[in-house]
């Protein structure tokens, strides 16, 4: 799988040499093995390892093996790896989105009422919020692929209960083990960062933005032929296929990606063959009792739901990014009130999620154009911090509009006839670009502000996302069919447009005042401190955590 590589190798002088990590990894918000406290001197820098007398340990570095590493993948090995991570992430995500389609089938069966059919649903994105900040610590030790595969492993497992359940409750254990079993973008992000150098990583990361919401969409479109023709229990077997076939692509197609794996596997390697017989991998020189202590997976798992309580532009992009994501899967339930007032059939109530899909396509099209734009940004102003930070923000003061935009007109044109259902569409579509919008340029924007933490404050994100939406999936029919009587569903959406015009607002202050913000934050200054300048003259935080003290925030 070793290919030429496509770019040369950063500069061995950097001071981040040594770890794999970029600024998006989840890697940069772990303890790395070479990062113990036996291992480095207060300075960060990589120390020797003596063992026995006259068997001096030094350990391989990630400039010392650049052209062996993922960096150095051909284009079209890393896009044939992101294609596969695309289908896993629309897999996962479309699970969130079909168990929907088998609530009357659920309710009939177990003799429940629809509302109570509806928590398999939400019970499952509440630990999908879980279960993804709970493995991320795992890949990052083991390897990306050991933990993936056994992560789809749990998920498709989980699925059979729930396809065989002979009672409700059945459903409810199976569905919420199948979420806490999910790693989601806490991996399949981190691959895209063992693979990209932090400045080329947008496209990629735009790619798989795409499927994750993309897959929530796919769920509705599927699952309206299937509630039509099939029996509920097919929207999990439907699940189950996806899931196994997603699997065996990863088993076969993906090698590991985990640097540090890699370095551990070459160093052996050139030990073995006489070339360095006292060369070691990083995790090789730090006992695995080390890397994970309580106190340490502890502080790992925590620092996400710190940061989104403390820090406030995590704090407030999240909220954004999570009302955003929910609405989906509110309009997931209230499809079928607002469509059904003009006679559509489940398979049309289906297709009507077909807009939705089609401003995701629009909004991830109109980014690729504004990376370049971006990167000019950068490379004119490299010591502008709003070039280097809140530019990136720059195409969301355009498209995060479109979210008021999308519910308003969404709103008064759902009444039903004589209005004409295309309406209900068009603003569908705006939702579909503002959602996508969001989540990209938020992530993108975390990431290049928080550097090393950025995995802990797109896990907020994240977090925010999948929570937000299970929590407001139960309440989302009775919300639309109990608010402002006779026109209860242009009530209720124009309530949605209210809070959005307050959420979107949080854009502007943030690219506004996002320095000040920054040099509030414990975080962001800890970053500024450990920056340096690149070959170009552009500001360059460090890629991870270099020492203890860092860490003990």
């Amino acid at each position: 799988m070793h290919a030429l590589r496509d770019r040369p190798p950063p500069d061995v002088s950097e001071k981040e040499e040594g770890d794999t990590g970029s600024q998006l990894g989840e890697d940069a918000d772990t303890l790395h093995p070479s990062d113990s406290v036996s291992n480095r001197n207060f300075h960060g820098h990589a120390q020797v390892h003596e063992g026995p007398r006259l068997n001096i340990r030094t350990e391989l570095k990630k400039n010392d093996a650049y052209d062996e590493l993922p960096f150095s993948y051909s284009k079209s090995t890393k896009w044939m790896i992101l294609t596969v991570i695309f289908l896993i992430q629309t897999s996962m995500n479309f699970n969130t989105s079909l168990y929907s389609n088998g609530l009357a089938g659920i309710s009939e069966e177990f003799g429940i009422s629809l509302q109570e059919a509806r928590w398999g649903a939400a019970i499952f994105l509440i630990t999908y919020a879980f279960g993804c900040e709970l493995w991320a610590p795992w890949s990052e030790e083991f390897g990306r692929k050991k933990v993936l595969q056994t992560s789809l492993f749990l998920v498709n497992i989980w699925s059979i209960p729930v396809a065989l359940a002979p009672n409700f409750a059945t459903i409810l254990v199976g569905r919420a083990l199948g979420g806490l079993s999910c790693a989601g973008g806490s991996v399949t992000l981190g691959m895209i960062a063992d693979m990209y150098e932090p400045a080329d990583q947008q496209v990629a990361v735009s790619y798989i933005v795409f499927s994750s919401v993309g897959g929530s969409v796919l769920g509705p479109i599927i699952g309206g032929f299937v509630e039509t023709y099939l029996d509920w229990r097919w929207c999990i077997w439907i699940q189950l296929l996806f899931g196994g076939f997603v699997q065996l692509l990863h088993l076969l197609f993906v090698p590991e990606t985990r640097c540090t794996i890699h370095l551990d596997r070459i160093a052996k390697k050139r030990r073995e063959s006489g070339m360095a017989p006292n060369l070691y991998g990083p995790n090789e020189l730090c006992p695995i009792r080390q890397r994970f202590s309580w106190k340490e997976l502890m502080r790992n798992w925590g620092r996400p739901f710190r940061m989104f309580v403390t820090e406030p532009i995590v704090l407030t992009l999240s909220l954004l990014s999570g009302f955003s994501d929910a609405l989906i899967f509110m309009q997931i339930q209230s499809f079928v009130l607002v469509y059904n007032q003009w006679g559509f059939s489940k398979i049309q109530i289906g297709l009507a999620f077909v807009p939705i899909g089609l401003g995701y396509l629009i909004a991830w099209l109109s980014f690729l154009p504004v990376f370049k734009r971006n990167k000019r940004a950068r490379d004119l102003k490299p010591h502008s911090e709003h070039a280097q930070y809140e530019s990136r923000l720059w195409w969301l003061l355009w498209t995060a509009p479109c979210l008021p935009i999308g519910l308003i007109i969404f709103a008064w044109t759902c009444s039903g006839p004589p209005i004409h259902w295309i309406g209900t569409m068009v603003g569908s579509t705006i939702i579909g670009i503002a959602n996508y919008s969001i989540y990209m340029a938020t992530i993108d924007y975390m990431i290049c502000a928080y550097g090393p933490y950025s995995a802990s404050a797109t896990g907020g994100n994240g977090w925010a996302r999948d929570f937000l939406a299970g929590v407001l999936t139960v309440p989302a029919t009775p919300f639309f069919s109990n608010i402002g009587g006779k026109r209860h569903l242009e009530i209720a959406n124009t309530i949605l447009f209210a809070i959005s015009l307050l959420l979107v607002a949080a854009i502007y202050i943030t690219y506004i005042y996002g320095p000040t913000l920054r040099k509030k934050s414990q975080y962001a200054q800890k970053l500024v401190k450990n920056t340096t300048l690149d070959e170009f003259g552009h500001s360059r935080p460090p890629s991870r955590i270099s020492d203890r003290d860092q860490l003990c925030l």
